[in-house]
């Protein structure tokens, strides 16, 4: 693990510890104030004990669901303010109901747990804006070089342009070198002419540079590797430039790819029988329990399609797709769009298409037009977690002009994925491409892990409407 990947784990767990202290305590301080203002008897320490774990353990499994614990959150103060509202809103409500059923010998005041949440929200808040607007943690930033000013290392340009996107790191410059495509590399970003010889570790010290960054057109006769082996040994990261946009910005840039990189990378595990089994069975138990609670809504996505369309009018939309491997299959989702939206052939749907139906308009906000997909993962034709499959039609099209787009087709297609999260509407090949490169670092890095990050993070798709 290098020092900028190590920070950030760092940064997560200092942030949940003192977070964890920060609710425990306001939370205690709520008791002090109903006992201080109201008649009402005082909590047994072991009641109050129990309330406080509660609401620690509550609001950080909410905050969690909603991202706040994510080392590459890409949010403003105002969005994390609306999480941190989220995930308390969340816990109070868990809180009442069990108040109410399993723990009605040890509730505490009305007033107690209004004013616990007040006080949560506000203390987090301000938390995090010192935390995060003015680095009073001062962790997870890593001071980087970047050697190379041309097309490659302008990918660090264009992809984080604003402050949110560098939170990981604090980029002091840029390095030209020879062979650098000028034309199409830096135009915004500090230039650094410094020669890269037996001075340059000096020059490292000095501006107390962490980790190199190799972004030059032209390695080849280029590269001192000399002077970095010595850095490396020194203690300073080496990292490619693919490497880098893969750790920072969760994608595989597509574009930059060479075999070689794809070769000795880590990730892109081969395929396990058992493991596969394995996923089946979780994945079918996941599909059945969700049904078990998505019917009625299942149900009035139905009554709501009959209401505008008729009686007459079919209820679901049956369509082939791309599965694993390259297998074809046919998705199930109700239908949002009017029952000739495709008479003129297949066409990408736009995020403001005029096909959709007013109901579709609501049912693709909140993905219960998804729902019926339930029954692919039952069949096995698709997982909870995966990239999106696409059709036929515009898998032709996107492996003539997208290199690599065929790798996606290595894992099973899901019903949610880390490319919807990260970019959440495809409707051209550009759009495709910008996909791909999520897509691919789902393929390369998939585990259970990664998949229940998803699962947890697709919770605020839910919550907030995102999304196609």
């Amino acid at each position: 693990m290098g020092p900028s990947k190590g920070k950030q784990v760092r940064r997560s767990n200092i942030l949940v510890i003192i977070e964890a202290v920060l609710i425990a305590y306001v939370s205690h301080l709520s008791n002090w104030i109903v006992t201080q203002t109201t008649a009402f008897n005082p909590a047994t320490n072991e009641h109050l004990a129990i309330n406080v774990a509660l609401l620690v353990i509550l609001v950080q499994v909410s905050a969690l669901s909603v991202g706040l614990y994510e080392a590459k959150l890409r949010e403003s103060f105002r969005g994390i303010l609306r999480r941190i509202f989220v995930s308390v809103a969340i816990a109070y409500f868990v809180m009442e109901l069990l108040s109410s059923t399993l723990l009605q010998d040890m509730s505490m005041h009305a007033y107690y747990l209004p004013i616990a949440s007040g006080l949560i929200i506000v203390s987090l808040s301000l938390f995090r804006y010192f935390s995060n607007k003015m680095g009073a943690l001062g962790l997870g930033k890593n001071r980087i070089m970047v050697i190379g000013a041309g097309e490659r290392a302008a990918i660090i340009e264009q992809r984080m342009r604003r402050d949110v996107d560098r939170l990981g790191f604090e980029l002091v410059g840029f390095i030209p070198m020879p062979g650098d495509n000028r034309d199409n590399g830096i135009k915004n970003e500090e230039l650094i002419h410094v020669s890269i010889d037996d001075n340059f570790r000096n020059f490292l010290t000095d501006n107390d540079i962490e980790e190199i960054v190799i972004a030059c057109d032209q390695r080849r006769g280029t590269l001192p590797i000399d002077i970095l082996f010595d850095c490396r040994v020194r203690g300073i990261e080496i990292i490619d430039i693919l490497d880098f946009m893969e750790r920072e910005s969760g994608q595989i840039v597509v574009n930059m790819i060479y075999p070689s990189w794809v070769i000795y990378s880590n990730g892109f595990h081969t395929h396990n029988y058992l493991r596969d089994a394995l996923n089946y069975v979780i994945n079918a138990f996941l599909a059945f329990f969700v049904l078990l609670f998505a019917w009625p809504l299942m149900l009035g996505a139905i009554l709501a399609i009959w209401i505008e369309d008729g009686l007459r009018a079919p209820i679901f939309y049956q369509q082939e797709r791309i599965g694993m491997n390259g297998k074809l299959f046919k998705i199930l989702k109700f239908r949002s769009m009017s029952i000739d939206a495709e008479k003129d052939g297949a066409k990408w749907a736009t995020q403001n298409d005029v096909r959709v139906t007013k109901v579709g308009q609501v049912i693709r906000k909140y993905r219960v037009d998804e729902l019926p997909q339930l029954l692919n993962v039952l069949r096995g034709e698709m997982s909870f977690i995966g990239p999106r499959p696409e059709r036929p039609e515009f898998v032709e099209e996107l492996i003539k002009e997208i290199p690599y787009y065929n790798q996606r087709h290595n894992v099973r297609p899901g019903l949610a994925g880390w490319a919807q999260l990260n970019y959440p509407y495809g409707a051209s090949v550009e759009d495709s491409m910008e996909k791909l490169k999520f897509d691919l670092y789902y393929v390369k890095h998939q585990s259970l892990m990664l998949d229940l990050l998803i699962l947890i993070r697709t919770v605020e798709v839910v919550l907030f409407g995102k999304g196609r």
